[in-house]
């Protein structure tokens, strides 16, 4: 944990939680997601997302490499970011937020094409964020669409 990269890819500690550590890492962007939503809306939102993109290829393809591994499983800024990209569709719900949490673990799980394509054969610290962005603007896009079926007149 001395390494910033490892204390960045692993969302400082949070991956190395024991089972689901994708799961754990979803988790902890929710309140972090909201908090940004609260303080500057959507835009602060969408910054930290692409800083989080480029800071989480960096540390995941630094960490792959010091631990001679391949997306491993406590490498969660991928998830933190995909999560993000869930919220930026949804207004401040506790409900809502549950529900974009459920969405995204499926899809992060299910890796229905193109995010399972991604995973397979995009390498570095790259690939590992390109899935779960895939499956984060996947999940969004579900979302809106359910948000715009739903809604009202």
């Amino acid at each position: 944990m001395r390494d910033p990269a490892v204390l960045l890819a692993t969302a400082g500690g949070i991956g190395y939680l024991p089972k689901a550590p994708g799961t754990w890492g979803s988790l902890a962007a929710l309140p972090a997601g909201w908090l940004l939503v609260e303080a500057g809306g959507a835009p602060a939102l969408l910054a930290a997302i692409a800083a989080g993109f480029a800071a989480g290829v960096w540390a995941c393809g630094r960490y792959e490499r010091l631990t001679g591994t391949r997306d491993a499983g406590a490498c969660v800024a991928d998830e933190v970011v995909g999560q993000w990209i869930v919220l930026l569709v949804l207004p401040l719900d506790p409900w809502l937020y549950a529900a974009g949490f459920a969405v995204f673990r499926v899809l992060d799980i299910a890796k229905p094409w193109p995010v399972g394509w991604i995973d397979r054969r995009v390498a570095g610290g790259v690939g590992v964020m390109l899935d779960d962005v895939a499956a984060g603007l996947m999940g969004a896009a579900l979302l809106w669409l359910a948000q715009a079926a739903l809604a009202p007149g």
